[in-house]
C-alpha cells in the first residue's frame, strides 16, 4: 500500500477526461494508470492522487464528474502488455465498465468491483457450465460463479462482480480473462453440449467471511459460522441475518447479497439494487 494515495476509477473514458481536465485547471498533481492497449476493452484510464487532491477535485467538480469509487492505491503486481487484446469474430461480451469499486469486506487489502457489460450473457452460461466443471451455474437467477485462484467471480446476465482482486490492474487482467474465456467458448458452442446442471456451491466459508462475525444469535444459530453452513446448504434464508438487513451492519449488505445471489436465493435484491 502507498500511504496517502488513492486510485480513482470511472465508468467511462469521458468521465476520466472531465476529472483530468479539472485537475489540470487546478494545477493539482496526479498520475494516470492506463489499461491501454491490452486491457482497453475492459477498463478505462484511472487517476492516482493523494487524498487531499481527491477532496479538492470533488469540491471543484461536484456532480459533474461521475466516479466508480476509490480505494487506497497499491502498485500493480503485473504490467499492462503493450500489445492489442485478442479479437473475436463475434465478441458476445462487448465493453465492460466498472460501476462500483470498493475495498473487499473479507480482506480490505484487496478490492471488490461490479462491472456492467454491453451484452446479455445468459445464452452463454450453459456452454460455460459444460466446459468449466468446477464452477456453479444457477439457472433460476442466471448466475455463473467460480473461483479464479482466491478471487470470487460471479457473472450475471449483464454484469460481472469480482471479489478479492489484488488491485486495479489485477482486476483488469481478471476481466480480460473472463472476456476471452466467454468468447472462446461461445465461438465453439456448436461443438459443445450445453448443461443446465447445478454441480456445486461456493464454500460456506466464503459466506462466513461476509457476515458480521459477532455470533449475536439473531438468526437463531449459535454462531455466524453455523449460520453460513446452514445457508450454504439451503436450509435457511439470507434475511435471517437481521444485523445486515436492518441493523448496524448494513454496510455488509452488498457483498453479502453477491454471494447469496450466486447461491440462487431469488428473494433478495441483486448487488447493484442495494440502497
Amino acid at each position: 500500500m502507498t500511504d496517502g494515495k488513492d486510485i480513482l476509477t470511472f465508468p467511462r473514458q469521458a468521465e476520466f477526461a472531465k476529472a483530468k481536465a479539472c485537475l489540470d485547471r487546478l494545477s493539482l498533481a496526479y498520475t494516470v494508470l492506463s489499461p491501454f492497449p491490452f486491457y482497453g476493452r475492459v477498463g478505462v484510464d484511472s487517476l492516482v492522487m493523494d487524498q487531499e487532491t481527491r477532496v479538492k477535485l470533488f469540491q471543484e467538480a461536484g456532480a459533474q464528474v461521475v466516479s466508480s469509487g476509490w480505494v487506497d492505491y497499491q502498485p500493480a503486481k503485473i504490467t499492462v502488455p503493450d500489445t492489442m487484446p485478442p479479437a473475436f469474430e463475434e465478441d458476445i461480451l462487448g465493453t465492460c465498465s466498472i460501476m462500483v469499486m470498493a475495498p473487499c469486506v473479507p480482506d480490505v487489502t484487496t478490492i471488490r468491483l461490479i462491472a456492467h457489460i454491453a451484452a446479455n450473457l445468459s445464452d452463454v452460461f450453459p456452454y460455460l457450465n459444460t466446459e468449466m466443471v468446477q464452477a456453479m451455474y444457477c439457472r433460476e437467477v442466471e448466475t455463473f460463479t467460480y473461483m479464479d485462484a482466491y478471487r470470487l467471480i460471479s457473472v450475471y446476465d449483464r454484469r460481472i462482480t469480482i471479489a478479492k482482486a489484488d488491485e486495479l490492474v489485477d482486476a483488469w487482467h481478471t476481466r480480460e480473462n473472463i472476456r476471452c474465456r466467454v468468447n472462446e467458448i461461445w465461438g465453439r458452442r456448436h461443438s459443445i453440449e450445453p448443461s443446465w446442471e447445478m454441480r456445486k456451491k461456493p464454500p460456506a466459508f466464503e459466506i462466513y467471511k461476509r457476515l458480521p462475525g459477532t455470533n449475536c444469535r439473531a438468526c437463531g444459530e449459535k454462531t455466524c459460522l453455523a449460520f453460513s453452513v446452514r445457508l450454504w446448504s439451503g436450509e435457511i434464508k439470507p434475511s435471517l441475518c437481521t444485523p445486515i438487513f436492518t441493523g448496524e451492519y448494513r454496510h455488509l449488505k452488498a457483498p453479502f447479497l453477491e454471494i447469496c445471489s450466486s447461491l440462487g436465493f431469488s428473494e433478495v435484491n441483486r448487488p447493484d439494487e442495494d440502497e
